[in-house]
């Protein structure tokens, strides 16, 4: 039977790819799409793309009562809007998958920190972090899924098999992250427009963007020990995708063969992560629209630090790729459910 999901915030630009993926995908039925701006217009007014595929009309988000049809509820809100809007979905007996930041630190000292007062804080021990690489088989069993952030999927997947394998001194993670301007969001602002951003590429927030201190948390959960990063991104003048360099100070003895082979074993069942070979790195253009994670690895034995470059669509496997992937988990459905080219089926 498929399942009933309600998208919360489905005019943005993750809100979009929700309905993109869930109106083509064979085990869901969108019941609900809410948007605050566009409340009581047709979808496929607002996105033509998806004329044909999303016949229904956004509605009023403050109606909880349109969600009674759903059993699976995707939040695609800002954060501190999100925490409220969880708990009213878990209390009505739905299940969750949450894009915003607001469940994925499981401190909410750190969380108030980063961000702003935490509301719902009696929901954190029960959210389980959603990057399924790492957390598979929690977010089975769970009612609520805190879907991983952009750069912090990047940034991780690029780091687990190494930090897992204790080849790398964790004390010298340093990670130099590119996205394109669809992470700033679709609402409009003076340093998104694109006089302002073409030709150009620019750092910001260097060393206090809201993802370090997620990164942080789970990079140390793999590691054993508290991990602390030196985290830089950028703005390119493009749509989409986040490419991640990756530097640590590396094992002796470990060669860029032998950093694949360590890639290769942790990822070889994972039907997202593709690994390049030897000499090869991945390029966000080859990840555009997908929900892969694509990784190089060189290992720069001249300066005894190894390399890894990773390749994600930032809205796909940074966003609501993620989520439906989740969903796939939650529902004991195949991961790839929806998510696959398909050309990538047919063959």
């Amino acid at each position: 039977m498929a399942v009933k999901t309600a998208i919360l915030g489905a005019s943005g630009y993750t809100g979009f790819e929700l309905l993109r993926i869930l109106g083509a995908h064979p085990e869901s039925i969108i019941c609900v799409a809410t948007s605050r701006q566009y409340g009581g217009r047709r979808v496929a007014d607002i996105f033509p793309s998806l004329t044909g595929l999303v016949d229904m009309t956004f509605s009023d988000p403050g109606d909880m009562d349109g969600l009674d049809g759903a059993e699976l509820v995707f939040t695609a809100l800002p954060h501190k809007t999100s925490q409220g809007v969880v708990a009213k979905a878990l209390g009505m007996g739905k299940r969750v998958i949450d894009l915003s930041a607001d469940f994925r630190l499981k401190d909410p000292a750190v969380y108030e920190e980063w961000y702003c007062e935490h509301i719902a804080r009696e929901i954190l021990d029960r959210a389980v972090y959603g990057l399924p690489e790492l957390y598979r088989d929690e977010v089975k069993g769970t009612d609520i899924v805190a879907s991983a952030g952009c750069y912090p999927t990047g940034a991780i997947l690029g780091l687990l098999p190494l930090l897992k394998k204790r080849v790398i001194d964790p004390e010298t993670i340093v990670i130099d992250s590119k996205s394109g301007m669809s992470g700033a969001g679709r609402v409009p602002s003076l340093h998104t427009s694109f006089v302002e951003v073409n030709e150009g590429c620019r750092a910001y927030k260097i060393g206090e963007h809201r993802h370090i201190p997620e990164i942080e948390q789970e990079l140390s959960a793999i590691a054993g020990c508290a991990v602390r990063v030196s985290f830089t991104p950028h703005l390119l003048p493009v749509s989409r995708g986040i490419l991640s360099t990756i530097y640590a100070g590396l094992a002796c003895g470990i060669t860029t063969k032998k950093a694949l082979s360590i890639f290769i074993e942790c990822y070889s069942d994972e039907p997202f992560i593709r690994v390049m070979g030897e000499g090869v790195y991945p390029d966000i253009l080859q990840v555009k629209g997908s929900n892969f994670c694509d990784i190089g690895v060189k290992a720069d034995e001249r300066t005894g630090r190894i390399i890894v470059v990773t390749a994600i669509d930032n809205l796909m496997k940074g966003a609501s790729g993620q989520a439906v992937q989740n969903m796939n988990i939650m529902y004991g459905l195949p991961e790839d459910t929806g998510l696959l080219p398909q050309r990538a089926r047919a063959g």
